[in-house]
């Protein structure tokens, strides 16, 4: 597509693109401003509302990260996922989980693999909010082998809980995204049910 976008927008551009497609999420505009090193968030705020002008991206009104890929509402692929209870972001609860309705949601908006199976599950606690990650919110994970960093839904010691995903020398471990929570470093197993790909929040 050619709308003549400047060179720092086309870099805005990529960036958007590569993070929402390895994170799930669209990077936040304090996110955005500090990785081009804007002086401020407005400057950020201004470079998407150039691109929204554009029609490179669409941006939905109320949130903060909330910007979609025009292209990419033209190949929507809506999918029910099943919803698994809630996943402790606090410390770790017990691991039982049955299914609990289904969500709807479009796998093409999410960069989700159609080939591997989703689930989700809602957030109780306040461990992961320094990653967006609130109570209250609904997170789709894809079962598959976890990246160093990745945010995952693990089994830990027989209870569930969900945790950064930290593969530093030796031994893996989980670790919080609030410093209030201590990380969990397993004694014994640790299972990792699933990989985060994109989270729900429900409209204030």
């Amino acid at each position: 597509m050619s709308h003549s976008l400047t060179s720092r927008q086309t870099e805005i551009l990529d960036y958007l693109r590569k993070s929402s497609r390895e994170t799930g999420l669209m990077p936040s505009t304090r996110e955005i401003q500090h990785y081009f090193g804007f002086a401020s968030q407005t400057a950020a705020m201004s470079h998407l509302r150039a691109l929204e002008k554009k029609g490179v991206i669409q941006r939905l009104p109320g949130k903060a990260r909330a910007v979609i890929f025009p292209e990419d509402l033209d190949r929507a692929e809506i999918r029910d996922i099943p919803i698994y209870g809630s996943i402790a972001a606090g410390f770790a609860e017990d691991a039982e989980q049955e299914q609990e309705g289904c969500i709807s949601i479009d796998v093409t908006s999410l960069g989700l693999n159609r080939n591997r199976e989703t689930f989700a599950l809602v957030v109780r606690g306040e461990s992961m909010i320094d990653a967006h990650i609130c109570d209250g919110d609904t997170v789709v994970l894809e079962k598959r082998e976890p990246r160093n960093n990745d945010i995952v839904a693990a089994l830990i010691d027989g209870e569930t809980t969900l945790k950064r995903y930290i593969a530093a020398k030796g031994k893996p471990f989980l670790k919080a995204e609030n410093e209030s929570f201590p990380d969990l470093i397993p004694a014994g197993e640790l299972i990792i049910q699933g990989v985060l790909v994109g989270l729900i929040r429900k409209a204030a």
